[in-house]
């Protein structure tokens, strides 16, 4: 007959081979491959999307990009009207394109009634020395919707003339060089005032003989261009 000590050495010895036989059964069952393939699927996804968002942000007619993204996401310039592209340009409203600083002598001349008399007796004279700017560019609200012809991936755009938005005389930067006035008559008070108001036209003047309305036109084309070739489209031309 066994002992109580006996018995309880042999439950013990039950119970360990049981926990072996079952970490055995355990680790001899075949592994279930369903879980990992579901996880690399959701990862495979997720690139997906982030690398198809990439594509599409980067996208031009002129890189790797725009090719992925044409053959992916199919002609982007499909869906682009003449309406559409109209309202886009419109957008920039007054597009102001060069600004244009001008220095220049200018004159202000008062005769007297007394014609016959010269100048150092009855006239008065001075030399401004005009500081002034302009600004000219295009205004794009005035763009004629048939002014915008789309054939497939080309697209012509005539634009609006060039003009000058503004033109002003600073102040601050514009002074007397020289005055003279005739022996006879007083001081016009007003002379000055009146050379720096005239000033303003010929300093518009002179910033139109330097070519300013050409420059004005050539950036707006090429502002326009970078436009509509952010549409999509390959040939561009703006005139």
């Amino acid at each position: 007959m066994s002992t109580p000590e006996e018995k309880i050495e042999a439950e013990r010895e039950r119970q360990y081979e049981v926990r072996r036989q079952e970490r055995i059964a355990a680790n001899s069952k075949p592994r279930s491959w369903a879980g990992f393939v579901l996880i690399m699927m959701v990862l495979c996804l997720c690139f997906g999307v982030l690398l198809a968002a990439f594509v599409v942000r980067r996208a031009n007619t002129n890189s790797i990009f725009g090719t992925i993204s044409t053959a992916l996401l199919g002609d982007r310039t499909d869906t682009v009207s003449a309406p559409v592209v109209v309202s886009q340009i419109q957008r920039l409203n007054r597009l102001e394109t060069v600004q244009y600083n001008v220095d220049t002598v200018v004159e202000g001349h008062r005769t007297s009634a007394l014609n016959a008399l010269p100048d150092l007796l009855v006239g008065d004279r001075l030399l401004l020395v005009v500081h002034g700017q302009v600004i000219a560019g295009v205004d794009l609200s005035q763009l004629k919707p048939e002014s915008v012809r789309i054939n497939g991936k080309a697209i012509q755009v005539d634009l609006p003339p060039s003009i000058i938005f503004s033109s002003r005389i600073d102040e601050a930067k514009t002074r007397v060089f020289a005055r003279s006035t005739g022996l006879l008559v007083p001081v016009d008070p007003n002379l000055e005032t009146d050379t720096r108001r005239s000033a303003e036209t010929q300093v518009q003047d002179a910033a139109t003989k330097d070519g300013i309305l050409d420059t004005a036109r050539n950036n707006a084309r090429s502002s326009v261009e970078s436009l509509l070739r952010g549409f999509g489209f390959q040939q561009v031309t703006v005139r």
